[in-house]
């Protein structure tokens, strides 16, 4: 007897998707117009806008998309904050930090809806999905980042006095840790002597390994660290890395490889294995079992399928259909994470800019592509630009093909992202052709 995903962490050896009747006959070949409808609409784009913005509309939406990029970049807005704007338009986005910091809407505590961890690198996870990343944790000591290993490597005294500290008055910041320790070292109980960032680096082993958790951000956006049993519920603990039943790592492969085609409804082994950041020896049993059980299959898809890189379809995919949507994607959407699959799927070769040295970028600094239907036909660079409550466009491009009204409606999604980020006015240049297509 199968459980559903969300339901996985209470199964002992059960799959971890929905028991269904496998997949009846249908099309096995898709147009690339119906391939990107399907992407859409399963990433929640094509529906109706709420007239008002709840919490449970943004927990609905990042538990569609599944994993919610962090990025500290804050030229524009906290990139975090971006895909929920894209599929359901304005919105308070203190509602999206108390999801993640254990608020309600009127600010009381209440349990935490989502909580950070390296999934698709630094990213929110609904906190029913902690456990899944447990195969995660338990490398972390041959996997982490080389300054994670060397701390918990070199100074496991130190380690270890960082989770003590934390256990004993957190929810802390690095910064609070290291005033901690060093205010037990002025009253004489320990010579730590440690430096900044060895107790970053400590706290973020300790974070890596599971042994610590977020339990939100502070007005300054750093991490609150603390111990996991003060954030999640005792079902997640259990399952996770040193819990009572531990999520075996195939298991774990199987429902993240699932959560990935769920989420992007349409894509290759690529496409899905990246949404987790899992390695390919992870996720092709997985996906074979997926395929097998009737959860996946394979179909063609003219443009995009070619010898060796199959594209899979989910079960419970949307079928394709109109997606009316005119929204700017944040260059961390989950729509354009995969460089490979967004060229494939939009012909949208895309790169966001920051990484560029100045004198090579094309398009600007901090660029955002512009869905319009169901098509990428431009590209912006954005910066909000605080002091003078302009949101200013220095650089707009256009793809080949996109129809006329593309700038028109580009300045009606700037002026609703404007007003949307607090903003008096728009001042975006004229669109010129992208001159790499």
């Amino acid at each position: 007897m199968g459980v559903t995903r969300r339901d996985h962490l209470s199964g002992e050896g059960h799959p971890v998707y929905r028991d269904r009747v496998p997949l009846t006959p249908g099309p096995a070949r898709l147009t690339l117009r119906q391939a990107r409808r399907i992407a859409l609409l399963a990433q929640g784009f094509g529906r109706r806008r709420p007239v008002t913005v709840t919490q449970q509309h943004l927990l609905a939406t990042a538990r569609r998309t599944g994993i919610t990029q962090i990025d500290s970049v804050n030229v524009l807005s906290r990139s975090h904050y971006l895909p929920s704007f894209a599929r359901l338009g304005p919105y308070d986005r203190a509602l999206l930090d108390g999801l993640r910091d254990g608020r309600g809407p009127s600010g009381r505590r209440t349990r935490h809806r989502l909580v950070e961890y390296w999934a698709h690198e630094a990213s929110l996870v609904p906190v029913e999905d902690w456990a899944l990343y447990g195969f995660r944790m338990r490398r972390a000591r041959d996997e982490a980042w080389g300054g994670m290993r060397a701390v918990a490597r070199e100074h496991p005294g130190l380690v270890e006095a960082v989770q003590e500290t934390v256990r004993a008055q957190g929810p802390m910041t690095a910064v609070e840790v290291e005033a901690a320790l060093e205010h037990a070292e002025e009253v004489g109980s320990e010579q730590w002597g440690w430096n900044w960032s060895l107790v970053k680096a400590a706290c973020e082993h300790l974070f890596w390994a599971g042994e610590l958790t977020s339990a939100g951000r502070n007005a300054q956006f750093a991490r609150l660290y603390a111990v996991p049993e003060t954030v999640l519920p005792a079902e997640v603990l259990a399952r996770g890395p040193v819990g009572e039943r531990p999520l075996p790592d195939e298991e774990a492969f199987v429902a993240l490889v699932e959560a990935g085609a769920r989420a992007h409804g349409i894509g290759t082994l690529r496409c899905f294995r990246d949404h987790a950041r899992l390695k390919v020896r992870q996720a092709r049993p997985a996906l074979e079992r997926l395929v097998a059980d009737g959860v996946l299959r394979e179909v063609e898809v003219p443009g995009w399928s070619r010898p060796g890189t199959p594209v899979y379809l989910h079960r419970d995919a949307p079928r394709p259909r109109p997606v009316g949507v005119r929204t700017l994607l944040s260059p961390f959407d989950p729509v354009v994470w995969q460089r490979e699959r967004a060229e494939a799927l939009f012909g949208f070769a895309y790169r966001i800019g920051i990484y560029t040295p100045a004198e090579q970028r094309v398009h600007g600094y901090y660029v955002l592509p512009f869905l319009l239907g169901d098509e990428l036909v431009a590209r912006v660079d954005l910066k909000a630009d605080r002091q003078a409550g302009v949101l200013r466009a220095p650089t707009v491009h256009t793809e080949p093909g996109a129809p006329a009204e593309t700038e028109a409606e580009l300045h009606a999604a700037l002026a609703e992202m404007a007003g949307w980020l607090g903003l008096d006015a728009v001042d975006a240049a004229p669109a010129r052709p992208n001159p790499e297509a």
